[in-house]
């Protein structure tokens, strides 16, 4: 109601302004012909003049009313140079930061809401780069002065950086008029004070932040590289040292656009996710997936159900699978598409130039994608045992009766459960409060009793402390609540996390910066602090998922290939994942902790699956769709969603908030019956519920009461 109210009063200064014809006081004309009574005014009133001028130059600018150009002429023909630009340099500017602030107060909400996605993009710009943008524009004649006020009152620009730039950047255009002001008699109109020369430089001026940002940088890079001989020649374009997702994704595209590329792998083609993680542990959960069935097989109306299996059979299949994917991620494939393929230990000894087995090969760039490895973390007595990580697990052949699992993330999560079904008394140690601390706590709540509920003991708030092997018992000392408990096992499994492959390969030598985690540091471009130099994937950071390294792979080998002519930022904006336990659980954007921990003003749609029909149908009624959304609007902020196929069903989402896609089109949109992909469709019909228009509706049923009457 109040921006109704002031867009009213604003809609009617300017009804007034033209009804009544006041911009007939604000011509060249009309000034010409009363200067001698206004020198007059001036002389006899001289601080009551001042005063006036100054608020009718805020009270026109703030309004974004016509009449500005001609009132900073007058200012020169009234008050002179030196005080008419002062008095037109602070009014413009206060004006100027009163339509912004009406801009921003009256339209923002609204233009963000429905163009969400596009300001969004623009913002980063503004966050960026906003002086300089507003510096230009203030400098450029060209541009009204009263539409950039309003369409920077649109982003996110803060208030005081638009007033200073606006300060600055608008005082040699104020210079320009107010001085030609006064010999107001000799000008005939407003736009032919501005010569092609004058124009012509203020565009150069406009241009020169730009500039000199570039030479900075030019600096920047001259003083990173100076100390190594850079090569007359290049073997290749690019050197891509690290075979998995990033590296093999970044070789891809390089080759793909005719590029020479190098890829240096020291092991396996395919990396992590191929070898020892996405593939086998999804091997692995599908089996006891299958297991977990047959024992619900009363719920399927079966009588009785059993399944035999050998967990060697089990382990046996994992590697099968692997070997199914692995051509696609062969050496003969990639040497089919373009990749000199180099197995081989590789060393970076300069910004261009990288060892491999004492053959050296020369790059205009290099790209480090190598990677992460389990993170073992300091537990005494913990060395001197056969303990497994991701990355061994494979190897295990004999199931072990009583199993440890040091982590409650996505990985040791996954695993206690797999296990736990294939027949292992499973016991996960979490030391944070919760398992999937990540997610809301009644996701956690959720998977939790579900593990429990398969037998699975989960001890969260305990902290691994000691492993004591004594005449072949193993056991594991933790503590928890100040009291210390033992957990005997027979295996453990290390899955608290992972660490960055970013040592022993040359990078610290040559002067690559590192983060505290050892991740390597990357500017916005993924470029390392060498600029020869990018870094992708979970070397990287910020998130360790295969889909994301492929994801940054296009941005290391686009900048690194074609950097010198047009650069890309690095989009994190719609990163989503999943968790493949049993329940599911997928998300992409904010969840409801975070988006109370960022001050998000935020509204919850719910649906629960267990009214789906395909899900009862499945004997999977369980789970929910959690949808956040920007109170009022239908702008997806985040979802999460639990149960059956959730990695599969946040697809929809992912898509939705990319192409800023509200709830009201997915509500739209058909959805297949019966399908667990209508639980989408239902969600969105939750939120179209919570705001249907009740005035509205009560009318309507009126208009049909009346239609009844005959």
């Amino acid at each position: 109601m109040k921006k109704l109210v002031l867009l009213g009063i604003l809609i009617l200064i300017v009804i007034v302004f033209f009804q009544f014809e006041l911009e007939r006081f604000l011509t060249l004309e009309y000034i010409k012909a009363q200067q001698q009574q206004i020198d007059e005014f001036y002389a006899d009133n001289r601080w009551l003049t001042l005063l006036g001028y100054f608020a009718l130059y805020v009270v026109i600018t703030g309004a974004s009313l016509p009449g500005a150009t001609v009132l900073t002429l007058a200012a020169g023909a009234i008050f002179g140079l030196v005080t008419g630009v002062v008095l037109v340099s602070f009014a413009s500017t206060i004006g100027a930061s009163i339509a912004f602030l009406l801009s921003r107060y009256l339209f923002r909400d609204a233009v963000e809401s429905r163009f969400s996605n596009t300001l969004h993009k623009i913002n980063n710009g503004i966050d960026r780069d906003g002086a300089f943008y507003l510096f230009a524009l203030r400098l450029v004649p060209a541009f009204p002065f009263f539409a950039i006020n309003l369409a920077m009152g649109l982003t996110s620009i803060r208030l005081w950086t638009f007033f200073w730039v606006s300060q600055v950047g608008m005082l040699a255009g104020t210079i320009v008029y107010v001085n030609a002001g006064t010999q107001l008699a000799q000008i005939e109109s407003a736009a032919g004070i501005f010569s092609t020369e004058l124009i012509l430089s203020f565009l150069l001026l406009a241009v020169l932040p730009f500039v000199g940002r570039k030479v900075v940088n030019t600096i920047r890079t001259r003083k990173a590289l100076e100390g190594f001989e850079r090569p007359e020649a290049f073997d290749t374009n690019l050197v891509v040292i690290g075979g998995g997702s990033a590296g093999l994704v970044t070789a891809y595209i390089a080759a793909a656009v005719k590029a020479k590329v190098t890829l240096i792998e020291k092991h396996k083609l395919g990396g992590d996710c191929l070898n020892t993680g996405c593939v086998p542990s999804k091997a692995i959960i599908r089996s006891a997936k299958f297991l977990s069935h047959v024992a619900r097989s009363q719920e399927f109306g079966i009588r009785e159900a059993s399944a035999d299996f050998d967990f060697a059979a089990v382990m046996e299949r994992v590697h099968e699978i692997i070997r199914q994917i692995e051509p696609k991620d062969s050496v003969e494939r990639y040497n089919g598409l373009g990749v000199d393929v180099v197995l081989g230990e590789a060393r970076i000894t300069s910004p261009w130039t990288v060892e491999v087995d004492g053959r050296s090969i020369s790059a205009r760039n290099i790209v480090v994608a190598t990677g992460g490895k389990p993170f073992v973390p300091p537990i005494d007595g913990l060395a001197e045992i056969d303990y497994y990580t991701s990355e061994n697990l494979w190897e295990m052949r004999e199931l072990p009766a009583r199993m440890v699992v040091l982590g409650g993330g996505p990985i040791g999560s996954e695993l206690t459960q797999a296990f736990a079904r294939l027949g292992s008394k499973v016991t996960q140690v979490e030391m944070l409060p919760r398992i999937l601390s990540r997610e809301d706590p009644e996701i956690s709540a959720l998977v939790e009793s579900r593990f429990i509920a398969e037998g699975i003991q989960v001890l969260t708030g305990h902290k691994a402390k000691r492993v004591i092997d004594h005449d072949g018992r193993r056991i594991l000392l933790v503590e928890h609540a100040g009291n210390e408990v033992e957990i005997e096992f027979d295996a453990l499994l290390v899955a608290v996390g992972r660490a960055a492959n970013s040592g022993g390969f040359g990078l610290e030598e040559i002067g690559v910066r590192l983060n505290d985690n050892r991740t390597i540091e990357v500017n916005d471009y993924l470029q390392t602090s060498i600029p020869t130099i990018y870094a992708c994937g979970d070397v990287a950071g910020p998130y360790q998922f295969t889909h994301v390294s492929a994801h940054q792979a296009w941005y290391t080998s686009v900048n690194s290939l074609f950097g010198i002519a047009k650069r890309f930022k690095a989009d994190y904006s719609v990163i989503p994942w999943a968790t493949f336990t049993e329940p599911e659980v997928a998300r992409v954007g904010l969840n409801e902790t975070e988006a109370r921990e960022q001050g998000v003003d935020f509204e919850i749609t719910r649906y629960d699956i267990d009214d789906l029909d395909r899900a009862i149908a499945d004997g999977e009624a369980h789970g929910f769709v959690k949808v956040l959304t920007k109170k009022g609007g239908d702008h997806i902020l985040g979802v999460t969603i639990v149960g059956e196929h959730a990695g599969d069903l946040i697809a929809e989402f992912v898509l939705a908030m990319r192409y800023d896609i509200g709830l009201n089109k997915i509500l739209g949109t058909i959805h297949i019956y019966p399908t667990l992909a209508e639980a989408n469709k239902y969600a969105a019909g939750e939120w179209k519920k919570a705001h249907a228009p009740e005035k509205l509706l009560a009318w309507i049923e009126k208009f049909h009461a009346w239609r009844r009457k005959g």
